[in-house]
């Protein structure tokens, strides 16, 4: 089971002269402007949880709030109503030492501005939340240079801060927060300093570190690309209000507002979506054990090109109209025999963009198993092609593109023949001429 590291209930924020009662209003209905003459309401009735070891991102534009409510977690911003439950104790009620109590052991924060000391070295800034715990030098110097060495900063560790670029300054930032051993990070806008390419390193060493260490994070930024790059969860927040909660999947296929989809409609879909996301139940297959008769009523009942050929549920291969075929002609009733084994397979948690190449040089739709092979799903090109695209799908794929297309309108009749009765002689399926190709010869 799931642990909650964090828990906001009901959380309100109005900046003025009577945030009560702005409060009040809000909650019977009123909206943020028509409150103003008693305050101004920053956040409005936010709830979520955040769970043990998860990177839950606030996304939202400048003024939508998610600043506000961060601070509001670590107890800098009062609540004007609701609750922030850390490891069940009450941030908004705590006394100003039970709070600097939970900073210290609980919560810690890398700021945008990187926050560093000036006059101290690159480990001393490392250390410095050990020293307010007190912990002796000793320790705590060891501690921030392991932790400098997990963020590439081993060989700085003397330097001063201004002798460091801006990427090595907020490394050094979030080495601090690491070495503090605090359960919860908070990160606010913690890369939007950076150099684009800077950015995406500390994007991926981020991703690395928690899930090396394991740190529940909580991340706010007005990028949408980096929400959905670091989140496990992401709250979109507009005017105050956290106006859609889920995953970065679920919020790129399905917006909650046309609010969520003007921000979603510019992400690289390939590098959120998933094989899984996108994958399609697995119709198309017969088991081995019915022969190279039972491969061909499916393909004829389908109206398909090939067969995917399984063994219980574990992928065997594929089957092709064309080897079927010759097999008929050289009565062959062994299916496993004629089963091209060498499909491309991908896996369910793979990335788009880790599969577009695949797709492409596959002549039959990527095969999605799990780690003991079993086939759970299918990717067609033109469900991945519309994805990319986002749009719907508005037909579907046949299996096998490289079967000739003049082979295609007589496939149906061809396979007819064979399933059912011999024609006459010099009579073809349908009782026309016979054909003369290979396959027509069945």
């Amino acid at each position: 089971m799931s642990e909650i590291a964090l828990e906001a209930r009901h959380l309100y924020k109005v900046f003025g002269k009577n945030p009560g009662q702005a409060v009040r209003r809000l909650q019977d209905g009123q909206s943020r402007s028509d409150v103003l003459d008693a305050g101004t309401a920053a956040v409005i009735d936010a709830s979520f949880t955040v769970e043990r070891g998860e990177i839950f991102v606030v996304m939202g534009l400048s003024g939508s709030g998610k600043s506000t409510l961060i601070r509001m977690l670590n107890g800098l911003l009062p609540p004007t109503a609701g609750e922030v439950i850390i490891h069940g104790s009450d941030v908004s009620a705590a006394t100003p030492r039970e709070l600097r109590e939970i900073r210290r052991r609980s919560v810690s924060m890398v700021f945008q501005h990187f926050a560093l000391l000036p006059h101290r070295t690159v480990i001393d800034n490392a250390a410095y939340a050990l020293e307010i715990q007190g912990v002796a030098k000793a320790e705590r110097l060891e501690r921030a240079r392991a932790i400098l060495d997990k963020v590439g900063l081993a060989e700085w560790a003397d330097s001063r801060p201004d002798e460091l670029s801006g990427g090595m300054r907020q490394r050094v930032g979030l080495a601090r927060a690491l070495t503090a051993g605090t359960d919860i990070m908070l990160m606010d806008e913690a890369f939007s300093a950076l150099d684009p390419l800077i950015r995406r390193e500390m994007q991926e060493q981020l991703v690395e570190l928690q899930q090396e260490l394991g740190r529940t994070i909580i991340f706010i930024t007005h990028d949408l690309n980096e929400a959905m790059f670091l989140g496990d969860r992401i709250a979109v927040m507009r005017d105050g209000r956290i106006v859609q909660l889920g995953t970065p999947e679920e919020i790129l296929t399905d917006p909650a507002n046309d609010y969520v989809a003007q921000f979603v409609q510019d992400v690289d879909r390939t590098r959120v979506l998933t094989a899984r996301t996108v994958m399609e139940p697995p119709h198309l297959t017969t088991p081995v054990s019915a022969g190279v008769r039972g491969a061909l009523r499916v393909l004829r009942e389908q109206q398909a090109r090939a067969v995917f050929a399984t063994e219980g549920r574990r992928l065997v291969g594929v089957v092709t109209d064309r080897a079927v075929i010759r097999a008929v002609k050289a009565g062959q009733t062994d299916l496993r025999a004629i089963v091209d084994q060498s499909v491309l397979t991908v896996g369910p948690d793979e990335l788009l963009t880790d599969i577009v190449e695949s797709a492409v040089e596959s002549p039959v739709p990527l095969a999605v198993v799990d780690e003991t092979r079993r086939l759970i799903g299918v990717i067609p090109r033109v469900t991945l092609l519309a994805t990319l695209g986002n749009v719907e799908p508005s037909t579907r794929e046949l299996p096998v593109v490289s079967t000739p297309l003049d082979m295609v309108a007589e496939f149906t009749p061809l396979v007819d023949a064979a399933a059912n009765a011999a024609p006459a002689a010099g009579a073809g399926a349908d009782g026309g001429p016979t054909t003369t190709t290979e396959e027509g010869a069945l």
